[in-house]
């Protein structure tokens, strides 16, 4: 397959990106804060098969770190390696930016996707609407 790469900061922009999360964390794992005042500010990527979007993920700065999120597989995409495209992507732009570390909030369940990626769990499992998250980090190249 061959797959392509958009990248737009703020989410006006990127509908594709929109369309994704509310497929995948909305209507089918029933987020309903999904869109927060970050979208506007953070960077935002869309892996696209030909026409289709399939898999989206934002990274912002807080608190002076890289944070790398809200990543998105549309469910017959997974297990294809879509999900590690988006976040190699979003890797590199926080390099481009000047990151040495990203940080990000896995829902639990995800965890070894993160960890296969080179992530390491803190120890602090959070909840995120109804959901049980860990707080991972990866020191960049």
């Amino acid at each position: 397959m061959s797959y392509t790469v958009k990248l737009c900061r703020g989410l006006d922009d990127i509908p594709e990106a929109r369309y994704i999360r509310e497929a995948v964390f909305v209507k089918e794992q029933g987020f309903t804060k999904e869109f927060d005042e970050k979208d506007g500010f953070a960077f935002h990527a869309v892996i696209s098969d030909g026409d289709k979007p399939v898999a989206t993920g934002r990274l912002f700065r807080e608190n002076g770190g890289f944070v790398i999120g809200r990543i998105a597989v549309l469910k017959e995409y997974r297990g294809k390696s879509v999900g590690s495209l988006v976040v190699g992507v979003l890797e590199r732009e926080a390099q481009r930016q000047g990151a040495v570390e990203v940080s990000l909030a896995a829902q639990l369940r995800a965890r070894g996707f993160y960890e296969r990626l080179g992530y390491k769990s803190r120890e602090d499992i959070h909840m995120d609407e109804f959901c049980p998250h860990v707080t991972m980090t990866k020191r960049l190249k």
